[in-house]
Order: C-alpha cells, then structure tokens, then sequence
C-alpha cells in the first residue's frame, strides 16, 4: 500500500442465515367435505332412495296395506300389460299430451321471443301476467273451471249463445272433456314453459345477430336458422319435463272429472291413484314402474330427436 492511497473498506460477508426448521405438513381435512355434504345423502337416502327400493320390492307382492305381503312374480305387470283400462290411461294421457305439449312448446316460443324484444313496452306487466296462473293454486282454478265451462250456467256457454253458437257439453262429452282439461293444463303450465324459453333466449349473444344482419339474413331466416338450434336444448328439457307431468297428470281430472265421462279422461296418474285408493298397493307400485319406463322412453326419444347434429 502506497502512503497516502485510501484503500476502500472490505465488506464483510454475511453470516450464513442459520438452518430453519423444517415445517410439518398441513394435513388436509378429510372427514370436512363429507361431513358437509352428509345431510343431503341422509335425506336422499331415507326419503327418495329407501322409498324407490321399497315400490320396487312392492311391485312384486299383492300387499294391501296391511298383514302379510306375499311374493307373487310379475304377476302385477302381467295383469296391468294386458288390462284394457290401464291401456285406456295410457291412451288418454297420450292424447293429453298431442293436445299440450306441441301447442305450449309453439305458443310459448313465440310468446317468450316477444318479451325478449327489449323494444315491447310494458314487458314486465306481460311477463307477471304468464307467470300468475303457474303460482295460482290449481284446485281452485280447477273450481272456477268447472264453473265457466258448466254446461246449462257457465260463462264459455253464454258466450256461445251470444254469437249465436249452441251449447256444447264440455265436461260431460267424451270427445270435448280431453280439450277442456288440456286448456285447464295450458294456462296453469305455459307461464312456465315461457319462462324457460325465454331463458334459452337470453343466453344467446347478440353479436350473433349482428353478424347475420350484417350479412343480409333477414328476422325470418335468423328466427329458422339461429334461434331455434342455439334454443334447441332448452326446448328438449321442457318437453322432458313436461312430458312427465303429463303422464302423471292427477288434480286436473280428479277435480274437475273425476275421471269421467266413462273413463275418457282418466289419465295414467288418476289409474295410478285409483289402485292407491282401493288398497291394491303391490299392483300400484307396479303402475308406477310402468309410468316411469314409459316416461323414460319418450324422455329418451325426445332429447334423441332435438340433439343438434354435431353433439
């Protein structure tokens, strides 16, 4: 070192940081989560599993209540398969469904594209006006009914004398009752079915639109080639879904007909209800098998003929 030069001070190197103990491991939960979700199972297996299994064991025995339920095979299926009444529901419910189903599915469309127009006035009055009748209790409607549609006093009668019309026996007529209870189903349940489509609806982009007005498509051709495929999957669920109220359909015919005039509105739910009624428990659980693999069947078939090609 030459005198007078300053030589910079040296750093001191850091003491290495001392070892840190290693921490243990947190141990996931692993009775939490299904602890959490144990109520549902609890509940789905005492009220619908148990329930489900116990029909099914049912079905094969002639128990009536009470006493002793002795195993008898497919004896119940054999008698429902080849009885003419059970035939007969299943007949009147498929007729109820021609007369529903394709109308609500058309009608609501149509109703729920008009609301979904953001330039309707009044949108929310008509909306609260299709949903009124689904929260309206049906058995009191179901009353009203009967009252409008009387054959010598009612409402729809009068209307028809007014325009010079003769009366018409809408709940005493076999070919007239069918339609009656069908426009009973139709304004309880299309407030429903609008409400879905107009789900479907709003969950298409607009950008679609835009696009196809720009390239010159008109409302028909975006109506045929847009919003009925991009709307198809929620048409498919309701008519799964109602398809299966159909076939279950009970109050609108127990209330209103009571299954009559001679049997023609006895429905597969009210067949069902009448061996529930006569103690004859093992060949209702048959029935109710019956109805639901039926069901199932046209659930399948349904969603099977609205599935878009490319799924």
């Amino acid at each position: 070192m030459t005198s007078g030069t300053l030589t910079p001070p040296r750093k001191e190197r850091a003491a290495p940081d001392a070892p840190r103990p290693a921490r243990r491991p947190r141990r996931k939960p692993f009775l939490a989560p299904y602890l959490f979700v144990a109520p549902f199972y609890v509940v789905f297996a005492a009220f619908g599993l148990y329930p489900l299994v116990f029909a099914l064991q049912l079905s094969f025995t002639d128990w009536k209540g009470a006493g002793e339920a002795n195993f008898i095979g497919l004896e119940n299926y054999t008698y429902l398969l080849t009885s003419e009444e059970f035939w007969s529901s299943l007949g009147n419910s498929a007729v109820m469904w021609l007369l529903i189903v394709p109308l609500q599915i058309v009608g609501g469309l149509a109703a729920a594209v008009l609301l979904a127009n953001a330039k309707l006035r009044l949108r929310g009055m008509f909306r609260v006006a299709f949903i009124a009748p689904f929260v309206t209790p049906l058995v009191a409607m179901a009353q009203v009914w009967i009252v409008a549609f009387d054959t010598d006093y009612g409402l729809v009668n009068h209307l028809f004398n007014f325009v010079g019309l003769p009366d018409v026996d809408w709940l005493q007529s076999t070919v007239w009752a069918k339609p009656t209870l069908a426009l009973l189903f139709l304004w309880k349940t299309t407030g429903f079915a609008i409400i879905i489509l107009l789900a479907g609806l709003q969950a298409v982009p607009g950008d679609v639109y835009e696009a196809a007005a720009l390239d010159g498509a008109s409302r028909k051709r975006q109506f045929w080639s847009l919003t009925l495929p991009l709307v198809r999957r929620s048409i498919a669920f309701l008519v799964v879904v109602q398809t299966l109220a159909v076939f279950q359909m009970f109050a609108e015919p127990f209330v209103v007909t009571q299954g009559g005039p001679y049997g023609s509105t006895t429905t597969g739910g009210l067949y069902l209800y009448n061996h529930i009624l006569a103690s004859d428990l093992g060949t209702g659980a048959a029935n109710s098998f019956l109805l639901v693999l039926l069901v199932f069947a046209l659930s399948l078939l349904s969603v099977r003929l609205l599935r878009s090609r490319d799924e």
